[in-house]
């Protein structure tokens, strides 16, 4: 069965119930997220996604590369990160609501339509060597606002997509893929670079668009039982979410929690081509290999995680690898040897998926479908918003005081925020 052809994907049943054995096995969907691959809807959105974020790997790839060949500055890699991510902060409240409002599906058909136009532009700019640093920062901005408009209506449908039993399956199967993609993309990306310059990865990631589109067309989604005629206004709207998120004590403190990650362990990845060409001089190749390392412990995260049924022990799981993300990061500033920076960075790439994948699945089991888009969105926002500040803020002291510095002071930060997280839960 090729990944998108089937003819019952075009005719499968619109509920979302226990697939035909022909289609999987009784056996496979005890196993991991093939539980989650079993149902019809999420097996063909995981399948074109999965195409299309590897595209997105290779656009991150070169769009960090073009930064660095363009300005030399870990400034302006930092600028860049911020862009990207900055605009979630603005929209992705708003976006929270309209999820919760609007018909997800056709919200997640526009967003990856406006994606799609960011990579054509990037690549007829890029071709023609029209590209400047101000237009490649003019045009993360656009793409920012794309993602904080779609990743709360993204993690909004995915329960739709899914018997109940096999969400947390699914979320898992989607960080694996992503990661995969992380693992992949990067690889695919330096050769494309090496071989025949950057404005080809833009044209790939064009290109993978059309896979997630098509699988989009396809799906039938259960629909949400929700009273939408007693919406209030958009501002009231973001202030419910808000005030649901933080009355509830479970979705409260792993949102705390996972700030912390966000803000002080995950800009590293962003700041990666500056450690492949200053600390480590080893170029495109060098990046796609951290790149791919931290994508390769991803991988492992997501699917160690993917044999969890529940959230029994979870927000445990998710302190721990808090402070394992710090300490990973540690030994990344600790060495110059380039062969001991990719088992750190791949060790980082675990307990990133971990603390990422583990606080969505708590929120996920947490909240209520009414509430679903706005208290994702402010995971979203926690997402990008820690993110973008935090390589904001070290990329602008690595200009200074080089990246070991302030990486090492932020993965301290981390692990002291475990320790916090850990002695709160012991006497909570």
């Amino acid at each position: 069965m090729t990944p998108l052809s089937s003819k019952s994907s075009a005719t499968g049943p619109r509920n979302v119930g226990p697939p035909r054995r022909r289609i999987a096995p009784r056996l496979i969907v005890r196993v991991g997220v093939l539980r989650a691959l079993a149902n019809r809807n999420y097996r063909i959105y995981a399948e074109g996604n999965a195409i299309s974020m590897v595209g997105t790997w290779v656009q991150r790839v070169a769009v960090g590369w073009l930064t660095w060949e363009l300005t030399g500055s870990t400034m302006w890699l930092g600028l860049i990160a911020f862009a990207e991510l900055l605009p979630t902060v603005i929209i992705g409240p708003f976006a929270g609501v309209v999820a919760d409002r609007f018909n997800r599906l056709r919200l997640f058909k526009i967003s990856q339509i406006l994606a799609m136009t960011q990579s054509a532009l990037l690549f007829a700019l890029t071709a023609t060597n029209l590209i400047t640093i101000e237009l490649l920062f003019a045009l993360t901005l656009y793409l920012g606002a794309v993602y904080g408009f779609a990743q709360p209506v993204r993690l909004s449908l995915i329960p739709s997509l899914v018997r109940r039993a096999d969400m947390h399956a699914a979320i898992a199967c989607n960080s694996l893929l992503f990661n995969l993609a992380r693992f992949l993309g990067p690889i695919l990306a330096g050769l494309v670079i090496v071989a025949w310059g950057i404005a080809p990865a833009f044209l790939i990631n064009m290109t993978t668009y059309c896979a997630v589109l098509y699988a989009a067309a396809l799906l039938r989604p259960q629909e949400d039982r929700i009273d939408r005629s007693q919406f209030s206004g958009m501002l009231v709207g973001i202030q419910d979410g808000i005030t649901y998120a933080f009355h509830n004590p479970a979705i409260r403190t792993t949102l705390i929690l996972f700030a912390c990650t966000a803000a002080f362990g995950r800009p590293f990845a962003e700041l990666l081509p500056g450690f492949a060409a200053d600390v480590f001089e080893r170029g495109a190749l060098g990046l796609a290999w951290l790149t791919s390392s931290v994508g390769f412990g991803a991988v492992l995260a997501a699917i160690y995680l993917s044999q969890r049924r529940n959230t029994d022990g979870l927000r445990q799981l998710v302190v721990l690898n808090t402070g394992l993300f710090g300490f990973a990061l540690i030994a990344l500033v600790s060495t110059k040897w380039f062969w001991l920076a990719i088992p750190s960075v791949a060790l980082a790439g675990f307990a990133m998926v971990v603390c990422a994948v583990g606080a969505q699945s708590l929120i996920q089991d947490a909240v209520d479908s009414a509430m679903r888009g706005r208290v994702l969105s402010l995971y979203g926002l926690v997402f990008r918003a820690g993110v973008a500040l935090g390589s904001l803020i070290v990329g602008a002291l690595a200009a200074d005081f080089g990246l070991p510095w302030p990486i090492g002071a932020a993965a301290l930060a981390c692990v002291a925020a475990a320790l916090i997280a850990r002695t709160t839960i012991r006497n909570s």
